[in-house]
């Protein structure tokens, strides 16, 4: 993220537009002053597309706003942040350790232990929002043996935050490390205001806060496209040889080596990786193929321009190829010249800009980056990557077929159909974080929320897996179905982007529906318009549906479930459904 300073926030800040955009509500129990945290977090949802708002609880009032319904915790409530820190919680820990007791010691401890579990428990039964909560900060200057108490209670608070739901830790040790003891705090505001933080350090925490928030909203970028001369090595490949660009477990050639070694880390994640090069296509792949030092392989990259065309041109079809937004895009490269024209021609392209000259800085840029955090790893994640090479190979046996069904039918397709279990659920949360374009509702859920709707009897959460003769697609469908009445509601209908114009949405929809038949007499599909979902438009209306409203945010539409439901495409190999239809 740019730097940028705390006067020309509260100048964005005033824009009109803010108004306009989504809203989060955020709500703030605490036993330090952190109001100046505000513009900060504001500030940083306005970046990624929303309009935030704090609501601040009492001073030191966290245990009663938790447990006392109607204060500040409501319905509306998106996220609850928590800032307990210890040398209000407990002086005697914080301040006093050497004074203490080991008996003193165990009891503070359990004293505290027990308020996190009734805060926590006070918040759930209040909402359902994301929690956020801040971690103990270790003493700088510790006395012997407290340090390791303190861990202890950061362990007790992460334990407490895994059993509950939708619920995250955030490790202000971190946040620290990062700038520095002397930069974090402002000692001067913390004795004449319990304002413990500085600007600095607020900023930092609101990194942190953000990248949870975004997540959450789906916000997440999917690919990072790459320079490669001066980026992924130093040097320019095509002037300078195979042999003589700095790329090595040596300086200066170290410095890309470390670069590559936390591209890999992304890229087993789950994120993409593309080129965008202004290079001979001959040159960069030889030093993927033959550079001893070369971390990355030509097998890890998802998609690559590599011409002599501007960069602009190449980022959009990169985006094509990948069947990606332009918004799922993070541009890494050296070039001023070329960050600046993507950020001026291409404003939804995320830009790194890595200072020429500064190898040295390159990796901790790219880990310092917030926009690719994901709430969970799957083990779709992992493979994420394989699955963009098979779909490559998929385009070429399209090019080389003679029509559609034939290619269908060649790609020898399985797709199975089952209901969510513990196993699937968080990757089924994760797609409808993430998923843009054939999201007929793009309405967002956590682990916790997806869990609630599979556990109930008035819901079902479906999904489908994919696979074919080139490997296995994982989860790529989520139809979650409400049920009132007589009626089915498709609260959602998505698909990944991996797999559209396979038919896979047409044989989904229709075991979904034969699903709902089996208590209800009628389905009701809902198309909620956003900026990316515009193909899905009339997916109801070409299976069937008839429109029964519409507004100025979408359309409603209903099936009758009763009569004969469309038949599924009939070049699968086989549809293989593990739900009681």
């Amino acid at each position: 993220m740019k730097r940028i300073t705390y006067a020309e926030i509260e100048e964005k800040l005033r824009s009109e537009a803010i108004a306009a955009l989504p809203p989060i509500r955020c709500a703030v129990l605490r036993n330090i002053v952190v109001e100046p945290i505000e513009p900060w977090l504001r500030y940083m949802a306005y970046e990624i597309g929303f309009n935030a708002t704090c609501v601040f609880g009492e001073y030191d009032n966290v245990f009663q706003e938790a447990v006392s319904t109607g204060q500040i915790l409501t319905p509306d409530t998106d996220c609850v942040l928590v800032f307990l820190r210890l040398e209000t919680l407990s002086w005697d820990l914080a301040r006093n350790f050497s004074g203490l007791t080991g008996e003193l010691i165990s009891s503070e401890k359990a004293r505290i232990e027990n308020l996190i579990s009734n805060v926590l428990s006070g918040i759930r039964r209040q909402t359902s929002a994301m929690i956020l909560w801040h971690s103990f900060e270790l003493p700088i200057y510790p006395a012997p043996e407290q340090t390791p108490v303190i861990e202890s209670l950061n362990q007790i608070l992460r334990q407490a935050l895994a059993g509950a739901e939708n619920a995250y830790y955030i490790d202000l040790n971190l946040a620290l490390a990062r700038i520095g003891a002397e930069a974090f705090y402002d000692l001067r505001y913390w004795h004449i205001g319990k304002a413990p933080y500085s600007r600095e350090a607020l900023r930092e925490i609101s990194v942190e806060i953000l990248k949870h928030v975004r997540a959450l909203k789906g916000k997440q970028r999917k690919c990072l496209v790459l320079d490669c001369d001066n980026t992924l090595w130093g040097g320019i490949v095509g002037e300078d040889g195979l042999a003589a660009i700095k790329l090595g477990k040596t300086y200066p050639g170290s410095a890309y080596y470390e670069f590559q070694q936390e591209i890999l880390s992304l890229y087993n994640r789950g994120i993409m990786i593309a080129l965008c090069s202004k290079n001979n296509e001959a040159d960069v792949w030889e030093v993927f193929e033959r550079h001893p030092d070369m971390l990355l392989r030509k097998e890890h990259i998802a998609a690559a321009q590599i011409n002599w065309d501007n960069k602009i041109t190449n980022l959009k079809q990169l985006a094509a190829d990948l069947n990606i937004g332009l918004d799922s895009l993070v541009f890494a490269d050296d070039s001023e010249f070329e960050t600046g024209q993507v950020r001026q021609y291409l404003p939804e392209v995320d830009v790194i800009e890595l200072p020429p000259g500064r190898a040295v800085e390159y990796r901790e840029i790219l880990a310092r980056y917030p926009g690719f955090f994901n709430l969970t790893v799957t083990e779709e994640d992992k493979t994420r990557g394989a699955m963009y090479k098979a779909e490559a190979n998929r385009k070429e046996l399209q090019a080389t077929s003679l029509n559609l069904e034939d290619y269908y039918k060649s790609l020898e397709m399985v797709l199975e159909i089952k209901i969510a279990d513990s196993f699937s659920i968080p990757r089924i949360a994760q797609l409808t974080q993430k998923t843009n374009q054939f999201n007929l509702t793009t309405r967002r859920y956590s682990d916790a929320e997806i869990r609630r709707f599979a556990e109930t009897d008035t819901s079902d959460v479906l999904y489908a897996v994919l696979k074919d003769r080139f490997g296995d697609s994982g989860i790529v469908g989520v139809c979650i179905l409400k049920y009132e009445a007589n009626q089915a509601i498709i609260d959602s209908f998505l698909l990944s982007c991996r797999v559209l114009g396979r038919g896979v949405e047409e044989a989904f929809l229709t075991h979904c529906l034969k699903r709902a038949k089996r208590r209800c007499t009628a389905a009701i599909g809902e198309y909620r318009r956003t900026a990316k979902n515009e193909q899905v438009k009339d997916f109801y209306s070409r299976r069937g549906f008839q429109t029964i409203d519409s507004t100025n945010e979408g359309d409603f539409y209903s099936a009758n479930l009763e009569g004969r439901l469309p038949e599924p495409p009939r070049f699968f190999k086989s549809i293989e459904s593990q739900v009681d239809l």
